[in-house]
């Protein structure tokens, strides 16, 4: 889903692009990514390559960690003085706080895919000091891959009525706006950790209460509680992401966002 946007926002930003599938490149194979790597020779590299399954992943965390942490290092070490933007998560904290999560926040994962994807944050740093973006962002919705939007309205043209938890809030935020902020990012070279996500904030409910309303669908939305849900993985209850740096790319609100993505016509 993001891989897609950031390619095609590369590519109208003037950069030739080589995107590449998990088919043609497996990032916990550290040989084949050094020789991608190698042929290539890129002076930049956005690794959207990520075990993206959070419930999955409290059964399967040393394969989550193979890629998601592992992996991640096996991109930024094959970098060679390219400028790596690895993307992580809201994730890698607790979800306790009471306001926004800046970069300097003490990061505390409670489920296996967020130790995932710290892991991957730190391998990164540790294999390209001073030549890396860790890029943290929150509730991906986009053009090319399944999601939370798309889901709701797929299932409100199935239902009369429908339950959405409003006990978690984050930032929305749509593929399309991200990835040009991490094409920035790249051009840039602005390293370090930055929190990049929709700007404003919102429960999973209110999201799709505003799905609704922009798209007309006749469904009665009820609050629920994540509790009821049942879950393996725990979600952070907030986890609304901040940046503390002045040169980060702020990008649009999370509802203009949803209006965006909605106009590319893919409403279920």
């Amino acid at each position: 889903m993001l891989g897609h946007d950031v390619t095609t926002a590369a590519a109208r930003a003037g950069h030739d692009v080589t995107a590449l599938s998990r088919r043609e490149l497996d990032v916990a194979d550290a040989a084949a990514v050094r020789a991608a790597v190698a042929a290539v020779r890129p002076d930049a590299i956005v690794n959207c390559a990520a075990w993206t399954d959070v419930d999955g992943a409290e059964a399967n965390e040393e394969a989550a960690i193979a890629i998601n942490g592992a992996g991640a290092g096996n991109v930024a070490a094959a970098a060679a003085g390219a400028f790596v933007v690895q993307l992580s998560t809201d994730y890698v904290f607790d979800g306790r706080a009471s306001e926004p999560y800046g970069e300097s926040a003490a990061t505390n994962p409670q489920s296996a895919y967020g130790r995932s994807k710290l892991a991957g944050e730190q391998a990164v740093a540790r294999a390209a000091p001073g030549a890396h973006a860790i890029v943290r962002t929150s509730w991906l919705f986009g053009e090319h891959g399944s999601n939370f939007v798309a889901t709701m309205l797929r299932l409100a043209s199935e239902r009369d009525a429908l339950t959405v938890v409003d006990d978690q809030v984050g930032c929305p935020t749509f593929t399309g706006h991200l990835a040009t902020g991490l094409v920035a990012i790249a051009e840039r070279r602005l390293g370090g950790i930055r929190h990049v996500a929709g700007s404003g904030s919102c429960s999973w409910f209110e999201l799709a209460a505003a799905a609704f309303a922009a798209t007309g669908a006749d469904v009665e939305l009820a609050r629920g509680r994540s509790a009821e849900l049942g879950r393996p993985a725990p979600r952070p209850a907030y986890s609304v992401l901040r940046s503390e740096r002045a040169d980060t790319p702020v990008l649009p609100p999370w509802r203009e966002g949803l209006h965006a993505y909605l106009e590319l016509g893919v409403t279920a």
